[in-house]
């Protein structure tokens, strides 16, 4: 909360742009603007302390999830543990005569399909260390963007194989992370990792100056 409240009292002090950019007004391509709020929150670099609370508490369960796996049995040494997971959501409760634990028929049975195929002993090790780097991602900031993408990909798996747990919720803050990927790590690795893969920071002042050029009319027109 601390930091949440800091950053917005920061932010709230950042001058008005004096132009802002408006890429459909030049070129009407039919581009919609977006709300200056939302621009800057997934944008601006001064708004990125205000991701960092959302970065710790998801990053931290992902963590949690994963160790609590790495660190247990069933998960990294065969797969057992996966193996009843499946088998529980693939599985008609007593009494019903449709639709066990999980909700669509293709998804079961594909589930069912891995279990005959005896996936569980290598996908064991693929979520229980992949939970693990969700988290690393997300705490530390290195490649938020991906590490959110992959922690709501397990978040939608696990919610169609009928575990709701903590699933919507992660998978709801994940989505915004997924969606400020561009400064939701830049208080952490991706300040110094996403310039160096050529991403995104330092093109908003190019474009600007680039467009400042060739819209600013020749002397005596």
């Amino acid at each position: 909360v601390i930091i949440a409240v800091a950053g917005f009292m920061q932010a709230q002090r950042l001058p008005e742009t004096a132009e802002p950019i408006n890429v459909s007004a030049t070129t009407g391509d039919g581009q919609i603007d977006d709300p200056r709020f939302w621009k800057l929150m997934l944008g601006n670099v001064h708004y990125a302390i205000l991701w960092l609370p959302l970065r710790f508490f998801v990053g931290r369960d992902w963590l949690s999830a994963g160790e609590h796996k790495v660190r247990g049995d069933g998960w990294v040494d065969g797969g057992q543990a996966l193996a009843g997971y499946w088998t529980n959501a693939t599985t008609i409760p007593e009494g019903r005569s449709a639709a066990p634990a999980g909700t669509f028929g293709w998804y079961e049975d594909f589930l069912r399909y891995m279990l005959n195929h005896e996936w569980y002993t290598w996908f064991g090790k693929l979520i229980a260390w992949g939970e693990v780097l969700v988290g690393i991602g997300l705490l530390v900031g290195a490649l938020v963007g991906i590490a959110a993408f992959f922690g709501t990909l397990m978040n939608f798996s696990f919610g169609l194989a009928g575990s709701a747990s903590t699933n919507p919720v992660l998978f709801g803050l994940g989505v915004f992370l997924v969606l400020g990927w561009k400064v939701a790590g830049w208080m952490g690795v991706d300040r110094v990792l996403l310039p160096m893969l050529g991403t995104p920071w330092g093109r908003i002042e190019k474009y600007e100056e680039t467009h400042h050029t060739h819209s600013t009319p020749p002397a005596g027109t």
